[in-house]
């Protein structure tokens, strides 16, 4: 036997184990499986089948151990030639599609020719029209023209002949005797127009004229009106003078000249406490004239209060220039009255009176007038009354008002949210924070009151309870 004989007989085939056997058999399962549930066939997707073999590579090298380094390395080349067979279809697909779109180009610049024949042929066609167009538009221009120079010469008997005549029913426009009437009316008629005219109406011309005669009497009646104003003025200056120097000279001018003419300045008993005398010396009639209108003013007031027309009295006394009837006196006067059975309460009259005006003065009602008409209002059970002065400002807030109202609400429980209300709203404008909050708290916006206690930096909310102690228990 040859050595060459020896050496093929000492090759023996590999003797495969029985585990081995086992998973073997196990990753052709798998991979069967795989692509069965992967959807692939022998001409599906690549990716997949990539995937599948990975994974068995993996489980294989996992499995040996002897040849863990080569399948390793077999591995990597197998995945790099992968990547390049993936990396080598995606760059034949793009140059594919930059293909197509190289051979569509040419086809797309001959639609977009044609289609630019197709725009300016339509283009030539609109132009085409819009001239015609324009030209019958110049020609029905032209013939307006000539036919609005044309005098069109129509009777207006024959234009209208088919209308009745105005006045005339049917049968009297056709019957001759009714016509001639009817004829001789329109000639009456006219005639009388035409004296009219010559009797009842004037050129606007005449209008014209009378407007600037009226102007030229108007500015002569204003200018004697001026002048009566300034001799008037001098007049009473001069009576003042003259009493007072008739005075100075009964007592034998005992008294010097010039302590006289300060006097004459100084004095108000001629013509009471309005220093009507150094208006006079002063040159300005315009404030004479304002004495004469409040002392209108009063005269009427009384007057109107002794026909017992009080609530005419009390819009007059809120109207009153420089509020002179605005004051205790003129309330008093209305206090002394009392109360009439059917007719609403005088004083409370006034008070509405004088309230609803008072935003008109740019200045409310001062402060004890406004203590008088919140107790009237309140007496007469009208919180309505007072709470509309109150949100309006027309009242002089006080911590006295805001007492009489807190108190009236602890009196009456009904009304007293409304009254805390009103009250914690004067407090506020009073500064008067410690009320304020009581008012809050006795409200039961107890939230309401810790927000009004931080607003204030001076003061922390123990200190601010520490005192509001003894009012909460009043």
């Amino acid at each position: 036997m040859s050595l060459q004989e020896v050496n093929k007989r000492a090759v023996l085939p590999p003797i495969v184990s029985r585990s081995d056997k086992e998973f073997l058999e196990s990753m052709r399962r798998y991979i069967i499986t795989e692509t069965k549930r992967v959807g692939c066939n022998e001409e599906g997707p690549a990716d997949e089948y990539y995937t599948i073999y990975r994974n068995v590579f993996d489980k294989v090298i996992d499995y040996v151990n002897a040849y863990k380094s080569i399948l390793t390395s077999i591995k990597k080349e197998y995945d790099a030639f992968i990547e390049t067979i993936k990396k080598g279809r995606k760059t034949a697909f793009y140059l594919h599609g930059k293909l197509k779109v190289l051979a569509a180009e040419p086809t797309s610049l001959v639609y977009h020719h044609r289609r630019a024949i197709q725009l300016e042929a339509k283009v030539r066609l609109i132009e085409n029209n819009s001239t015609d167009i324009q030209l019958q538009i110049d020609e029905m221009k032209q013939m307006r023209a000539e036919y609005d120079k044309k005098e069109v010469k129509v009777c207006a008997s024959t234009r209208q002949l088919w209308r009745p005549i105005p006045g005339m029913t049917l049968q009297e426009s056709v019957n001759l005797d009714a016509l001639n009437k009817y004829k001789q009316h329109l000639e009456d008629k006219y005639i009388k127009r035409k004296q009219d005219m010559s009797t009842e109406y004037v050129p606007a011309q005449k209008k014209a004229d009378l407007d600037e005669e009226m102007a030229v009497l108007l500015q002569r009646r204003d200018a004697a009106e001026s002048l009566n104003r300034d001799l008037q003025f001098r007049h009473q200056r001069l009576q003042v003078i003259s009493h007072t120097l008739t005075t100075w000279m009964k007592h034998d001018m005992r008294i010097p000249f010039q302590d006289v003419m300060e006097k004459i300045q100084k004095t108000k008993a001629i013509y009471g406490d309005e220093s009507i005398v150094d208006e006079l010396f002063e040159d300005d009639p315009s404030k004479t004239k304002e004495a004469i209108i409040m002392l209108y003013y009063i005269e009427r007031f009384n007057e109107l209060i002794s026909l017992g027309e009080y609530e005419k009295a009390a819009c007059f006394a809120a109207n009153s220039p420089r509020r002179i009837l605005q004051n205790i006196g003129t309330m008093n006067k209305f206090k002394a009255i009392g109360k009439i059975r059917g007719k609403p309460f005088p004083l409370l009259l006034f008070f509405e009176a004088i309230f609803s005006r008072s935003q008109a003065f740019k200045r409310p009602i001062n402060a004890d007038l406004t203590l008088e008409g919140i107790k009237c209002g309140l007496s007469e059970k009208r919180l309505d009354l007072v709470t509309h002065w109150v949100t309006q400002e027309k009242l002089t807030f006080s911590e006295k008002a805001g007492d009489i109202i807190f108190a009236y609400g602890e009196q009456n429980t009904y009304q007293k949210p409304s009254c805390l209300a009103l009250a914690q709203i004067i407090y506020n404008e009073c500064g008067l924070h410690k009320k304020a909050l009581l008012c809050l708290c006795k409200q039961g916006q107890i939230h309401e009151a810790v927000e009004h206690i931080q607003q204030f930096k001076d003061c922390t909310p123990g200190r601010m309870i520490t005192s509001l102690r003894p009012i909460w228990y009043i």
